[in-house]
């Protein structure tokens, strides 16, 4: 089986004409056809039905229809890659990052990357842990930015840097003088939790329960801005990663670490153990490795 066997098949599933298919390809429909012959022969399958001039795919076809455009898919991506010019600063990066960190991580990311490669063209998207691992799997996304634990056979993962969880409170609270506090001294405050959809969130009531700590929630969102910003109006307080301290330029609220057990999540890079990177995503990995973490370190 050869890779213009399956642009010759391809090509006839989708014209269903061995006419046409032959004009889309430029060969010459004979030499086409006995390609489709000795495809089918090797496969011991018929891949087309013929109904007069037109042609169909038979169950066999059907089934190497999908994987065949996803293998020339991959071909002519890889094809892509490969060309990217780094000298110039050019080339395609398509990287995930979780709801809970990408709008602390990716700024910080992208704007080092940028003074290296301005004309690199990244892609970014935000979503939950399940959905990122799984385009990653798929080869949608070339990087994944998610929370450690991860247990996937198919994908690398390293770790990169230990995301401490901070209290969050109003900068008139009763607590934002201090330095250090302990769980105890939260636990009849007013909680803000993050909905139980993101790790974080059920990271953060795991680390309550183990330290016998009750919070009182008052409200749930599934996004940390909104939480930083009914933190600001007094609402109640929260635990939430020192990334997005690091960056909350707001008055309005005090971050501080917690005494004895200090929680935190460990952030980590994910991608498929099989996937060809280009060199424009072989430098992201090093921006990520070399420039991101030492800043969240």
């Amino acid at each position: 089986m050869e890779l213009h066997q399956l642009r010759y098949f391809v090509s006839v599933a989708d014209e269903e004409n061995f006419t046409r298919a032959a004009e889309a390809c430029q060969v010459a429909q004979p030499s086409l056809s006995q390609q489709i012959i000795k495809l089918e022969k090797e496969l011991g399958q018929k891949l087309f039905e013929r109904l007069g001039r037109r042609v169909k795919m038979t169950d066999a076809g059907k089934f190497l229809y999908d994987r065949a455009t996803s293998i020339l898919a991959n071909v002519d991506h890889t094809k892509a890659d490969m060309l990217d010019d780094l000298a110039t600063g050019e080339g395609r990066v398509a990287i995930g990052a979780i709801i809970t960190a990408a709008p602390f991580l990716i700024p910080l990311l992208l704007k080092a990357f940028g003074r290296s490669y301005p004309k690199a063209d990244i892609i970014v998207h935000e979503d939950l842990t399940d959905h990122i691992l799984a385009e990653c799997r798929r080869g949608d996304l070339d990087i994944g930015l998610v929370a450690l634990p991860i247990n996937d056979t198919q994908l690398h993962i390293e770790p990169l840097f230990k995301d401490e969880l901070l209290l969050c409170v109003h900068h008139k609270h009763k607590l934002a003088t201090k330095r250090k506090v302990s769980i105890q001294d939260i636990s009849q405050e007013p909680f803000i939790l993050l909905d139980p959809i993101h790790c974080l969130g059920e990271q953060v009531v795991s680390f309550c329960r183990g330290n016998e700590c009750r919070p009182k929630v008052v409200c749930r969102s599934s996004q940390i801005l909104t939480v930083q910003e009914l933190v600001a109006l007094d609402h109640g307080v929260s635990l939430l990663p020192a990334s997005a301290a690091k960056i909350d330029k707001s008055k309005q609220r005090k971050y501080i670490s917690l005494s004895g057990v200090r929680p935190h999540r460990t952030m980590a890079m994910v991608w498929h153990k099989k996937r060809h990177q280009s060199r424009v995503v072989c430098a992201l990995v090093d921006t990520i490795r070399e420039q991101l973490v030492s800043e969240l370190k």
